[in-house]
């Protein structure tokens, strides 16, 4: 291994532009976020060190035994997350980027590319959730939070977010443009004269050091590894990245698989995997490679703890050989919780998923489990623990590894054909997983809020009649709209009341499960006004208040507060019920 002469950035770019430098499989995908990016660069205009670079000359004859990838250049959230497979020609080598493959991905985005992320409560599949945004420097304004120790204003904005507006100065410059000016002088002037900023001496300053930094200095100090030993190359990879604790176990993990596995690329077949279960059936999830990684040990009886003893050849040969079980196994379980009513929005522990698809593998489930009448008992049966392990506080959390360990044992010990809930509870329990509640628990439901993380889950719980795997909404009973003090004042509510209301509407008692048209359709009606239109026939109307305990209750704006009493008490009738917890004793007084 041997210092090289540094480059610049310019340098360095337009060698992998050239496609001389790329990445080994081994390197994990491209995780940065836009401040990274941003700070990154903020680092190199003030001529900060960012660090060495550690790179390995791939000879011709070693590189035909690797897979390789491309940079990323337009990061895109949900369509490009992931960089290309590189083609090499045959007969040529290579030079592979081991360290510092975040950081150069980081500077081609920003000078070369572009980042599209979801906007913020953006539907992921909404033509407009993902703009596409470039990297700009603000040549006029300081940035507004100093205190953030960043000394450019440098933001992704959309092209349209940095045009000018009639008149103002265009003061936002695409960073990547610093590539087209002429040179650092006559050029720099020309184009600040352009932007009718010419006479600003921090226009110029800040335009020149980005000049500067991306043109003239030269940053980039990097090693070369020219050892064609790929055992050898992989311990120093390993090394230089988990020093820093800057990879995660899984990514280290899956960099080994990748090398280990023989028939498949498990790069690809991961990546692939986790696409297709994120997007499935219509309901869109969020799980992770380590998701897929932690279900393919379980499913293999390898121990499932992340530790490097765990990926050794002889257990990475048995991932592969049973890739296409868990692949299998792994869409079934998710199509399941699509079933159950969960999404991306309201799935709070994605390690769930593991033991649905161990269930689903150890009896063979095929298409057919996942509406069959003859399982539709067992799939209740799985969608109730479900439900009640994502309720219960604390079970998905710390002791992970124990937790899965003992319901596989459990599992893989069970004969009787169907999911055995009480044997998986009761192991459960005996490492503090317990999924009984007490009253206090049942108490602490009642004051879920709307959207909250396991409102839905306990809406579901206590209306189990729905077909959830239909769209439904968390629905105010009475619309939330109505609930300003203004219109509370204006509808004639007492002025001492209107806290309460305000108080209450977001809360469990004043929620229902509703089907996505019927929510649209029903928008700020009154429920009393509401199911009158939804239900013309008294015994469709009937059912549906029986159902969701509003029977009998007041469903009147001034007499909210009644409602929400009444129907509070339902509710907690029934979650004792449905939960398991110990009834209220007559003559004790019962929790408000």
């Amino acid at each position: 291994m041997s210092f090289q002469t540094p480059l610049s950035i310019e340098e360095m770019l337009t060698t992998v532009h050239k496609h001389e430098y790329l990445m080994p499989a081994i390197q994990r995908e491209f995780v940065w976020n836009a401040d990274q990016i941003t700070k990154l660069v903020d680092s190199l205009m003030r001529g900060y060190p960012v660090g060495s670079f550690l790179l390995w000359k791939v000879e011709p004859e070693t590189a035909q035994s690797y897979t390789f990838y491309e940079f990323l250049t337009n990061y895109h959230e949900r369509d490009k997350p992931y960089a290309d497979k590189a083609t090499l020609p045959s007969g040529s080598g290579t030079t592979a980027v081991l360290d510092g493959q975040q950081r150069l991905t980081a500077m081609n985005i920003a000078l070369y590319g572009s980042f599209a992320e979801k906007k913020k409560y953006a539907w992921w599949n909404s033509a407009d959730a993902f703009p596409v945004k470039r990297l700009y420097l603000n040549l006029v304004d300081a940035p507004e939070d100093e205190e953030l120790g960043i000394k450019y204003d440098l933001r992704f904005l959309t092209d349209q977010d940095a045009a000018p507006g009639e008149g103002e100065v265009h003061k936002w410059f695409r960073v990547g443009a610093v590539l087209d000016l002429a040179d650092s002088g006559p050029g720099i002037m020309g184009e600040l004269e352009q932007r009718g900023c010419l006479g600003s001496a921090d226009a110029f300053r800040r335009l020149y050091d980005l000049y500067q930094a991306v043109r003239e200095l030269k940053p980039m100090n990097y090693f070369l590894v020219t050892d064609q030993d790929p055992d050898k190359v992989l311990e120093i990879f390993v090394r230089v990245n988990s020093g820093g604790t800057t990879l995660s176990y899984s990514d280290l993990l899956m960099s080994m698989a990748t090398n280990q596995w023989k028939e498949l690329d498990a790069r690809e077949e991961v990546r692939s995997l986790v696409s297709e279960i994120n997007n499935n059936a219509g309901r869109q999830f969020s799980f992770s490679k380590d998701v897929v990684l932690k279900t393919a040990l379980t499913i293999t009886a390898v121990d499932m703890k992340f530790k490097v003893t765990n990926f050794t050849q002889t257990n990475m040969a048995k991932v592969e050989a049973a890739w296409p079980e868990i692949k299998g196994a792994l869409l079934r379980a998710a199509t399941l919780l699509q079933q159950f009513g969960y999404s991306e929005r309201n799935l709070t522990a994605h390690s769930v998923i593991t033991p649905i698809a161990y269930y689903l593998h150890l009896r063979g489930a095929g298409d057919s489990y996942l509406d069959s009448t003859a399982d539709a008992a067992d799939r209740l049966a799985l969608q109730r623990w479900v439900t009640r392990s994502l309720i219960k506080r604390g079970v998905w959390g710390s002791g992970l590894d124990t937790l899965l360990t003992r319901i596989r044992d459990v599992l893989s010990a069970n004969t009787t054909g169907v999911f055995p809930v009480a044997a998986v509870e009761e192991a459960m329990a005996a490492v503090g997983k317990s999924l009984t509640f007490d009253n206090s628990e049942i108490d602490e439901l009642l004051n879920l809020k709307y959207a909250g993380r396991r409102t839905f889950s306990v809406l579901s719980v206590l209306y189990p009649g729905l077909d959830l795997s239909k769209l439904f909404h968390e629905d105010h009973i009475f619309p939330k709209s109505r609930f300003t003090k203004k219109k509370l004042t204006e509808a004639g509510i007492p002025l001492d009341e209107i806290d309460d209301y305000l108080a209450a509407v977001n809360l469990l008692p004043n929620l229902q499960l509703l089907a996505g048209t019927a929510n649209i359709e029903k928008q700020d009606s009154l429920p009393e006004d509401w199911i009158g239109i939804a239900f013309p026939s008294q015994d469709k109307r009937a059912t549906y208040l029986s159902e969701n305990d509003l029977d009998g209750v007041p469903l009147g704006m001034n007499e909210f507060t009644a409602f929400f009493e009444q129907r509070k008490q339902r509710i907690r009738t029934r979650l004792i019920a449905a939960l398991g917890a110990t009834p209220d004793v007559p003559g004790e007084e019962t929790p408000a």
